[in-house]
This record gives structure tokens, sequence and C-alpha cells, in this order.
């Protein structure tokens, strides 16, 4: 992998190499964009095949951030962790304050957060070291579980989608098919029930699955089934990669709004998805209620009031997507990127926002 060629061609501003040999720490951080302000990304404990696999996870991940965060109007750039190892064994104490250490000592370009393999109890310990870190323990501060702000801020997407495919953002007697049912979906599929939408769910746990019949009074089919149901909306909440060859024939949905990510297996399945006439509402625009969640708190104590509202505007977003899709005659996916990149672009013109910006919300934590 040629290093320095990839990052000029995605534009990327810093990619960090951090060890310590007493605790066995092996961490890359890329920081991908810090136009609109310091970068927040998660950090990442995972057993790569190789150490490029690792830095190419932690790139492509980098630039993921910068436009969900760009898309979702917060004043953050992107970036991402990821540390080499397992995270059923291999993880203690020192290793995430020596990891903390390094963020300390980037002043601020880099805030990191939960992400698959760490825990909030592992954000505490970096906490310890550095306050360039959200998701902690709610005894901090935080906000804790993200689960619901995610939820509610697909909820409030999929009204939008519905909007735009069926003239009403009423979701009452809509059937909607969700796939899977865990923490996000779960919370999803209240609100869905309490507007008065028919549910259809699946999921591998048949705990959950029997968990939203009775609560929710929702109809189970098997998850080879669920492409296939007759739908209003489809919300894929589980597995990236399920919009596909083989699963597009089968929809039947006017809309696709769900919280999985990576949910175009390729690109060229957005393009299909949009000349079949489905409204889809591109993933990294719809869940980004949970980072809009953990961002609030960097302006001081966390705010759920203020989070919410904020999360509410992920409704606007999705119009605002629409509209680029409408205005240049080109699918969604394409225009959540260009949402993205225009407003980046907006404000790389106008001003340097990191250093203002990242002062004014970072030095509010812990009354500096």
């Amino acid at each position: 992998m040629e290093l320095f060629k990839y990052m000029e061609q995605y534009d990327y501003e810093q990619l960090l190499f951090c060890q310590d040999k007493e605790s066995g720490l092996k961490a890359i951080i890329a920081i991908h964009d810090t136009t609109l302000g310091p970068a927040l990304g998660g950090t990442r404990m995972w057993m790569y095949e190789s150490e490029e696999a690792a830095i190419e996870d932690a790139l492509r991940l980098a630039r993921g951030m910068t436009y969900k965060n760009a898309a979702a109007g917060l004043n953050l750039g992107g970036g991402k962790t990821v540390i080499i190892g397992d995270p059923r064994k291999d993880k203690n104490e020192a290793m995430f304050r020596a990891f903390g250490r390094f963020i300390q000592g980037l002043n601020g370009r880099y805030i990191t957060a939960e992400d698959v393999g760490t825990t909030v109890e592992d954000m505490d310990i970096i906490y310890q070291e550095t306050d360039y870190v959200t998701g902690i323990s709610p005894e901090f501060g935080s906000s804790g579980n993200p689960s619901p702000a995610t939820a509610y801020g697909v909820y409030r997407g999929m009204k939008a989608a519905a909007k735009e495919a069926f003239g009403s953002d009423s979701l009452e007697g809509k059937v909607v098919a969700v796939q899977g049912v865990g923490n996000v979906a779960y919370h999803l599929c209240r609100h869905l029930h309490e507007e008065g939408a028919k549910l259809i769910v699946t999921d591998i746990n048949k705990e959950a699955v029997q968990r939203a019949v009775e609560e929710f009074g929702a109809k189970a089919v098997d998850p080879n089934d669920i492409y296939g149901v007759e739908c209003d909306i489809f919300a894929p909440c589980a597995l990236g990669g399920i919009i596909n060859d083989q699963t597009i024939p089968q929809l039947k949905a006017k809309v696709i709004a769900g919280s999985a990510n990576n949910q175009l297996k390729e690109p060229k399945h957005g393009d299909i998805i949009h000349n079949m006439g489905i409204v889809y509402a591109p993933d990294y625009v719809i869940n980004a209620g949970g980072v809009i969640n953990v961002a609030d708190e960097l302006y001081g104590s966390y705010n759920r009031e203020r989070a919410m509202r904020k999360i509410e505007q992920i409704y606007d977003n999705i119009e605002k997507v629409f509209a680029i899709a409408k205005r240049d005659g080109i699918p969604t996916y394409k225009a959540a990127d260009r949402l993205a990149e225009e407003r980046i672009e907006t404000m790389r013109k106008s001003r340097s926002q990191f250093l203002q910006n990242g002062h004014h919300i970072l030095s509010r934590r812990r009354g500096r």
C-alpha cells in the first residue's frame, strides 16, 4: 500500500502509529479532515489479519466519519482509531491509559469514543488521561447508552422518507419490515408502534423477535423471508451489504430506511434501487443520532433535551439529501456525499475553523 499516494488521493491529514511495549498497545489513529472542527470518531479493537488491513480500516472509517459528521451538521471533522488485538483477552488498564496519553498529545485534534470491541469502561480509563473522549459513564456527565438516540434519529429520518414516497410523513397504518431487532431497532419499533405502524420483524435472536411480537404486536418471519414481504418500508437494522444482487429483486417496499451501516453492497446497487423508484434514506445520514448525541458532551455537561433537538433535525437532513438528488439528477446515496462535501467546501472557503472551534468546544470540559 502506497500510503502517501492513498492519503493524497482522499485528502487525509494525518496517520499516527502508537505503541506501548509494556501494555501491548498497537494503535493506529487516522485523521481525515478537520475543516469543520476536531476529528471525532470511535476506537475499534479487532484481530486484524495484517497491519496493512488495520491501516486500511482506520483510513476508511475515518473518512466515513468526516462525511457522517458533516452531513449531521456537526462542527466536527472525521477520525478513527483501530487497536490491533483481541478485545476478549488483550485488554488491560495500562493499554487504555497509554492510549489516552497519545490522544492528549494531539491537543484536541482528535476525540475518541466507543466502537466495536471497546466499551464505556474502556472510555472511562481513557478519560483518566485525557478530556478528549466521549461516551464515558453517565457519572462523568456522559450521555450513556446511545441506542435510544440512534433509534429516534432513524425514526425521524424514516418519516422524512415516507413524506417523499407517499406525500405524507405519517407512519400510521404503514407496514414496516424491520431486519434485526437489536438495541437500536427495539427502540425504533417502539416509536413506530406508538405511531400506529404495523411491524414485521426478523432476527437470528429468537428472544428479541418474541419481545417485539409481545410488546408491539409484530409479525415474525424467517430471516431469509424479510426481503420479499409485502410492506411499505424496509428497515435494515442489522447487517451491512444487504442491498445486493440477490435481495433487490425480492424487495416490494417503496422506502428503504434503517439503522444498519453500509447497507449498499456496492455503489451500483444504489443506482439500481434509484432506477426502480425506491426512496433510499442513506445510512450514514439517517443513523447519525448516536454521534450527534455523544457530540453534545463536548459542550460541557450533557443536555439530553439539547441533543434530542439536534437529532430531530435528521428529518431536515434527509430532506436536504432528497433536494440535492432532484437538483443534480443523481441517486440519494451520491446526494448524501454531495451534502457533506458542499458543507465542508463552504466552510473551507469561508474560514479556518479548527483552532477557534476546537478551543471553543473543548475548553468547556472540566471547566477549562
